[in-house]
C-alpha cells in the first residue's frame, strides 16, 4: 500500500510546471548597462614598447573614456582617472594605459603571481565575442605579468588554465614618480603591452588573426586599487577585511566581477585614416542581452527548482519581451557535455545526477531582409 508520503511526491511530479514569478538577480543591473566603444586604428609607424606612449603611433590614437567603478553608476567616480589607448599592426594588438597614482608601489616579482594582490592593470579579450575561452593579462608597476586562460567564465565552471603563457608578448612599464618610496608624491605610472595576433589566435575561435578592417571584439579593462598606510616610512596594504580593494573599469559589469564578458567593451578594428571611421553598432546586441537575460533566470530557476525551464513562459518571459528582430526562440532540453561540472547537474553526485542543460535557438531578420541564428548555451556561450 503506497505511503502518504508517496502519494504527496506523486502528486507533485504530475502537477503543474513551476513558474519563475519574480527574478531579483544580477541581471537586473548588468542589463541597463550599455558596452563602451572604441575604434582602434591600424598603424603603419613602429611602436617601441617602453611605457611612455609618446610615439607617433599613439598620437593619433584616442583615448578611452574614463574608467569608473565595476558596478557602473551605482557607486562613486574613482578617486584617480584611469584611460587607455589601443592601435594594432600586422603583428601585434596594442594596448597603452595610463594611471594617475600619487603613491605608485608594487612587491610581486615573480611572474604568474596572483597580480591583482598588488594594485595592477588587467586586460580581458575574447575575440569572437561566444563568452567562452577568452584570455587575461594583468600587470603590476614593477612590470610583473600573469597571463591566464577561462574555458568558461568562474560562474559556468571554468575551467582556469593558469598559466597560460602567450609568446611574444612584450611589456613595459614608466613611472612618473617614484616606485616604492612613500617619502614622496607620484603622478602616476603608465603601461604599454604588445599582444602577438599569433598567440592570440588560440582564443579567436570563429574571428581573424589580425583582424580585418571592420571586426569587432570584446575587451575588457580593469584597475585594481587598494588603500595604503604609510608606517615607519614605507607603504603597508590595508587587507580586505578592513577595506576591500577598488576596482575601476573601462566598460562597467554593474556587478563586481570582470568574468562577465557579455559586459566587456566593443573594439572596431580599422584600417581608415584615424579619427574617420564610425563605430558600427552591433545589430545583434539586443538579440545578445536578450538571450543572456535567459541565461540569468535559468540560474534563478534552476537554483530554485533544481532544474532548467523548458518554456519561457516558466521563466516569466513572453514573446511580447522580444527584441523586433527576433522572429522564432525556442528552448531544446540537452544533455551537458562531458566537462560539465557538478554544479550543473540535477543532483549532488555527479556521477549519478542526469547532466542536463538547455540550448535556446533564435532567428533573427534584420532591417535589409538578410536572417541568421544566434544561439545561447546553458553555459553562458552566446554565437
Amino acid at each position: 500500500m503506497p505511503t502518504l508520503a508517496l502519494l504527496l511526491s506523486a502528486v507533485a511530479v504530475a502537477g503543474p510546471p513551476q513558474r519563475l514569478e519574480s527574478y531579483d538577480g544580477p541581471w537586473q543591473h548588468m542589463r541597463v548597462i550599455r558596452p563602451q566603444q572604441y575604434v582602434a586604428y591600424s598603424t603603419s609607424e613602429p611602436v617601441v614598447i617602453d611605457g611612455r606612449g609618446d610615439d607617433a603611433a599613439w598620437q593619433s590614437a584616442e583615448w578611452t573614456a574614463p574608467f569608473v567603478d565595476i558596478e557602473g553608476d551605482r557607486k562613486p567616480r574613482p578617486q584617480f582617472l584611469t584611460r587607455a589607448k589601443m592601435t594594432w599592426d600586422d603583428d601585434y594588438f596594442y594596448v597603452f594605459a595610463r594611471l594617475d597614482e600619487p603613491h605608485v608601489w608594487a612587491t610581486l616579482t615573480e611572474k604568474n603571481s596572483v597580480m591583482f594582490q598588488d594594485n595592477d592593470f588587467e586586460v580581458f579579450i575574447d575575440p569572437d565575442g561566444d563568452n567562452h575561452d577568452y584570455y587575461e593579462f594583468e600587470m603590476n608597476a614593477l612590470n610583473t605579468i600573469w597571463e591566464l586562460s577561462l574555458g568558461r567564465p568562474y560562474m559556468d565552471g571554468g575551467p582556469l588554465r593558469n598559466p597560460h603563457n602567450i609568446d611574444g608578448v612584450r611589456t613595459a612599464v614608466h613611472i612618473d614618480g617614484t616606485l616604492n618610496d612613500a617619502g614622496d608624491e607620484d603622478s602616476g605610472w603608465s603601461v604599454e603591452i604588445a599582444f602577438p595576433w599569433e598567440g592570440l589566435a588560440r582564443h579567436r575561435g570563429a574571428a581573424h588573426t589580425p583582424p580585418r578592417d571592420g571586426d569587432q571584439w570584446r575587451v575588457g579593462f580593469s584597475r585594481v586599487e587598494w588603500m595604503v598606510n604609510i608606517v615607519d616610512g614605507k607603504y603597508v596594504k590595508v587587507p580586505r577585511s578592513e577595506r576591500p580593494e577598488d576596482n575601476w573599469v573601462w566598460s562597467p559589469q554593474g556587478l563586481i566581477n570582470m568574468h562577465r564578458p557579455e559586459r566587456w567593451g566593443f573594439v572596431q578594428f580599422s584600417t581608415a585614416a584615424p579619427g574617420t571611421a564610425e563605430f558600427v553598432d552591433d545589430p545583434t546586441l539586443p538579440a545578445r542581452d536578450w538571450l543572456m537575460g535567459i541565461y540569468h533566470r535559468q540560474r534563478a530557476y534552476r537554483e530554485q527548482f533544481g532544474h532548467y525551464a523548458d518554456s519561457l513562459d516558466l521563466l516569466g518571459m513572453n514573446a511580447e519581451d522580444r527584441p523586433e528582430i527576433v522572429t522564432d526562440a525556442t528552448i531544446e532540453m540537452t544533455e551537458a557535455s562531458a566537462d560539465t561540472p557538478a554544479d550543473e547537474t540535477n543532483g549532488k553526485d555527479a556521477d549519478k545526477a542526469v547532466q542536463r542543460g538547455y540550448l535556446v535557438t533564435v532567428q533573427l531578420q534584420f532591417p535589409d531582409g538578410t536572417t541568421r541564428p544566434l544561439r545561447l548555451q546553458h553555459d553562458s556561450r552566446l554565437w
